[in-house]
């Protein structure tokens, strides 16, 4: 594969098993004035079985509304959302989150809290200990089993959010600004962390990120919207970089710098028409 040799645009190609579409999907909510205020509008997306999606746009554009919808948390105004070709119906029982935030409970040991999900479903405790025992071990954190949440660091804290999502197999994995909130060299960690655990499932992965770089460096695909309101997809970009990949590596690549430009060309327009949105409501 010649990496000098990158699409400036990627149209959305037929996949042979869609996981995920979204179909002239509309999202609007009533403001308290009875206002009705569009997030989204006429969104089309398909994610197939085993990609990976990144999501990208101006702060406020909808890109956290899209994996509510996604999830099954909220209901499209218009439009229909399928789930291996069948109308999403309530919460989306073959998907997970990670969000930004903390998700495990303070006062669970590790691998208590890997496990719960298992035993919320009706496993053994002896078997969804030996299953937590495995993901555990997967993410890096063996010898850990019986710590508490607040002995851990921020990025090991992280590694059991996902043992915590991935322990029940999910074919969707949603993930909200998921690394945001850890020091670079963590972010890195848990970047290829998450790949080389994607890269042995079949998941399909949704990302959300504020992190043009990271979307890049993680994806198949980045996806930018538009500003809001009213958001739309501006461009679908194929990132046609090999794998296996090393994040912090790749960023150096000619053809990561190529396909960085080209999206942020793209991307950079509606962060200015985002910003000049704001300042003109704060007048």
């Amino acid at each position: 594969m010649n990496l000098e040799t990158v699409p400036v645009r990627y149209e959305a190609k037929v996949i042979a098993k869609p996981m995920i579409q979204l179909q002239g999907v509309t999202k609007e909510f009533l403001k308290p004035s009875g206002e009705v205020h569009t997030v989204l509008r006429d969104i089309n997306l398909t994610v197939g079985k085993g990609e990976f999606v990144a999501i990208v746009g101006p702060t406020g554009c909808g890109k956290s509304t899209t994996l509510s919808l996604i999830a099954g948390f909220e209901s499209p105004t218009k439009g229909s959302i399928r789930i291996q070709d069948q109308v999403l119906q309530g919460i989306n029982k073959i998907a997970a989150c990670v969000f930004q935030t903390e998700n495990a409970f303070p006062w669970k040991t590790v691998i208590d809290n890997v496990s719960l999900g298992l035993r919320l479903r009706g496993t053994d405790k002896g078997e969804a200990y030996e299953e937590a025992r495995r993901w555990i071990e997967i993410v890096g954190l063996k010898g850990f089993e019986g710590y508490y949440p607040h002995q851990l660091s921020g990025g090991m804290r992280k590694r059991v959010a996902l043992a915590q999502t991935l322990i029940v197999q999910p074919q969707i994995l949603l993930m909200d600004e998921s690394f945001s909130a850890l020091d670079v060299h963590t972010r890195h960690l848990m970047e290829n962390e998450l790949l080389k655990i994607w890269e042995e499932t079949s998941a399909s992965v949704f990302f959300i990120t504020h992190d043009l770089e990271e979307a890049i460096a993680l994806s198949d695909r980045v996806v930018v919207l538009s500003a809001g309101p009213a958001a739309t997809i501006k461009g679908d970009y194929k990132i046609d970089l090999p794998r296996p990949r090393n994040v912090a590596e790749i960023r150096f690549d000619s053809a990561f710098m190529k396909l960085h430009e080209q999206i942020w060309n793209d991307l950079r327009d509606e962060v200015m028409i985002s910003y000049a949105h704001n300042i003109s409501n704060k007048q």
